[in-house]
């Protein structure tokens, strides 16, 4: 759990760089750098891990992929190769590299568009409640009475939030952070399927390669590498990248080992209170007393979603600890 509460604070203070870093640099060309960062911050324990993977460390290693291939959830019912596919790291990395690539993609640009580390903070959360609602749709997990509770204070918050003079006046950098917190969504319960098969550090580090990569070729196409803007914006990057993505992303996979994936969000949550902290201290920010209420009513949405789980939790028989 400190794993993941400090995976928030990390992410809600990333909010201020994030806005910094669009003051001289485009959005891809951005997360190229941070995630390239990100990644490479990886190396040195990735290469730790292989000196000492000769000895107690790989049997270890592989007894806790062999207990996570046992624990396989019933609802791939896919077919025993399907299966390995999914149990190799890379193609797990490229997978959840994909979905984060697009997730940290449509989110720089509507901090570009909109330029508040709190309201971005806060809209990204909807993602809390949306992991039970794409839970349903794709996997047909019940949804529960709090869970329609939680979505429709997380609606009345976003619209406080948002559309403050009729539908017309909610922003484009409203509806691109508004379909973030859908892949965000997606993101975690991808690493909840099939993330756990397989290391998180080596998780981290695929992931991270695939989504600098398909940031580099961006900047490439639209011709944004600009290293005079990194030069000015190097404390924001230095930032995203070793403490946003080589730091908080390996806690979130760390983590969510340990955590279920309700719990998970839960902890995480906290991200949109520190990106709103980071956004009154280091940039200024100041919302209207609609816009604070719209916030409120946001977060009280991402806690009611987690209710139900944390009270299944509570009602069932404690079991013994797994340890790995």
């Amino acid at each position: 759990m400190a794993c993941l509460l400090l995976t928030a604070l990390i992410w809600g203070f990333a909010f201020v760089s994030q806005v910094q870093g669009m003051d001289s640099m485009t959005p891809l060309f951005f997360n190229a750098t941070r995630f390239t960062l990100g990644a490479l911050s990886l190396i040195p324990l990735l290469v730790w891990r292989r000196m000492r993977s000769g000895g107690v460390a790989a049997r270890d290693e592989k007894t806790l992929l062999d207990n996570r291939m046992n624990r396989m959830s019933d609802t791939l019912n896919r077919s025993l190769s399907t299966a390995l596919l999914l149990a190799n790291p890379v193609i797990v990395g490229l997978i959840c590299g994909i979905v984060l690539f697009a997730a940290s993609t449509l989110q720089q640009y509507g901090i570009l568009y909109g330029r508040s580390a709190g309201r971005a903070g806060f809209i990204t959360a909807l993602y809390i409640v949306m992991v039970p609602l794409l839970a349903f749709a794709f996997f047909r997990r019940r949804v529960s009475v709090m869970t329609i509770v939680a979505v429709i204070v997380s609606v009345v918050g976003f619209y406080l939030l948002c559309i403050t003079d009729g539908f017309g006046s909610i922003t484009l950098a409203d509806l691109l952070l508004l379909f973030t917190a859908v892949l965000f969504a997606t993101h975690i319960l991808v690493i909840d399927m099939i993330g756990g098969r397989v290391e998180p550090l080596t998780l981290s580090f695929v992931q991270f390669m695939t989504t600098s990569v398909l940031s580099w070729i961006g900047s490439l196409i639209e011709g944004s590498i600009d290293w005079t803007g990194v030069l000015q914006a190097w404390p924001a990057v230095l930032y995203a990248g070793i403490g946003s993505v080589g730091i908080a992303y390996t806690l979130q996979a760390v983590g969510q080992q340990w955590v279920p994936p309700t719990r998970a969000s839960l902890i995480m949550s906290l991200e949109s209170f520190f990106s709103a902290v980071g956004g009154a201290l280091l940039l200024g920010e100041v919302m209207t007393v609609r816009g604070y209420i719209g916030c409120a009513l946001i977060f009280a949405g991402t806690l009611i979603a987690q209710l139900p789980a944390r009270l299944s939790q509570l009602s069932e028989p404690h079991q013994p600890e797994e340890h790995h």
